[in-house]
């Protein structure tokens, strides 16, 4: 199954997705450690759509 990354879109495979967090009761996937990271520093900023507007492109080496 896909399911996309609240932080940063992309598309994640949940059957090999290494990242993943457990909130208000669903399961999100993420492409990387830092996107991880971010959500759980403030998901609702992801969650309410407000974050995605000024994320222009990561690095995915941290």
């Amino acid at each position: 199954m896909i399911a996309i990354d609240p932080v940063c879109k992309m598309e994640v495979n949940t059957e090999s997705a290494q990242w993943k967090l457990e909130y208000n009761g669903e399961t999100y996937y993420f492409c990387a450690p830092g996107c991880k990271a971010s959500f759980e520093k403030d998901p609702e900023k992801y969650l309410s759509g407000e974050g995605g507007h000024d994320h222009h492109g990561h690095d995915h080496h941290h």
